[in-house]
């Protein structure tokens, strides 16, 4: 390594290399801070509510509300989570420098999130439209809800941890 032609002693480029990763584990334990609350808190309400939309719109009549009704409410709850989701992670990078992310979680973590929570989310309208059991949708909201601040939780102690 050099420093402005001159070149740095084995002690120099220890301390530039410790430096790097200092930035490097502050930079990875600012992305792994807590989503913003409200934002927790539209994330559960959304996972909460979309086992009942969509069990509203798999429904062989029409249930609580009409099939079309079903759809707008879940086409406008998507559209709104998704601007919340936009403002969310725009005011969190101006704010900290980097991106909300979930890459920083454990994939031990992570993959069974992906593949379980949307089996959940899905499974249990399917699970209604087969039984005639609201209940089934009842268990998925509160699952749903659960895992979101199980994983709102994991951010804050991984955050605890590597601050």
């Amino acid at each position: 390594m050099e420093t402005n032609g001159v070149p740095l002693t084995p002690e120099q480029a220890r301390a530039a290399l410790a430096d790097t990763d200092r930035v490097r584990a502050s930079a990875t334990a600012l992305a792994a801070t807590p989503w913003p609350t409200w934002f927790f808190i539209t994330l559960t309400l959304y996972v909460a509510v979309l086992p009942v939309t969509v069990g509203g719109i798999v429904a062989d009549p029409d249930w609580l509300l009409p099939r079309p009704a079903w759809m707008a409410v879940m086409l406008a709850a998507t559209a709104l989570y998704a601007a919340l989701l936009a403002v969310a992670s725009k005011s969190w990078r101006e704010r900290t420098g980097v991106a909300l992310r979930l890459d920083v979680l454990p994939r031990r973590a992570t993959v069974p999130l992906a593949v379980g929570l949307p089996l959940l989310l899905v499974g249990g309208p399917y699970a209604f439209h087969a039984t005639g059991r609201a209940a089934w949708l009842i268990v998925s909201s509160l699952i749903g809800a659960a895992v979101s601040v199980g994983f709102h939780l994991t951010f804050v102690r991984l955050h605890r941890r590597s601050a």
